[in-house]
């Protein structure tokens, strides 16, 4: 009996899991966020930005706070924060100006997102961090330098 039992649960689970995939329900492309490519095997800053926000003209504002340890004893894991007060924030991306590979995450918002973003980087060296926040189709930064004792790529 209980063979049969089980033999009953592995068919229904699998023909469950068909079932939702075949009929659309469950599709991974819907599910996984879109990777650009090209922004983040960009060798400068300037092709970062350009390819994941569409511009590399930004100019800073103090309505964008980074927050951002003064020296990161690991480079491999510095906490970064971003937050603005901007309206219609519609992008948030943090660069690293030291890496061989600058741009080290970027963040799409919908206008029901507040403009916040927590995270933790990587940096090769002492280097200064930007945060990038497109609102109303226009780019604005603010910057912090961090130094870095051990690097975190490769280093």
């Amino acid at each position: 009996m209980n063979l049969l039992r089980r033999k009953f649960l592995k068919t229904a689970t699998f023909v469950g899991a068909a079932v939702t995939v075949g009929t659309g329900v469950l599709v991974p492309q819907r599910a996984l966020a879109a990777y650009a490519k090209a922004a983040f095997e960009a060798k400068d800053v300037s092709g970062a930005l350009t390819a994941s926000m569409g511009s590399d003209q930004h100019s800073a504002s103090d309505a964008i706070k980074l927050k951002a340890p003064d020296i990161a004893e690991n480079g491999a894991v510095v906490p970064v924060t971003v937050s603005s007060t901007m309206g219609n924030v519609e992008a948030i991306s943090i660069v690293a100006t030291g890496n061989n590979q600058p741009l080290t995450s970027t963040y799409a918002l919908t206008p029901a997102c507040e403009p916040f973003v927590s995270t933790r980087i990587k940096m090769g060296k002492t280097s200064d961090v930007i945060a990038v926040v497109k609102a109303d189709g226009k780019l604005y930064s603010t910057t912090k330098e961090v130094k870095v004792t051990i690097g975190g790529c490769g280093g």
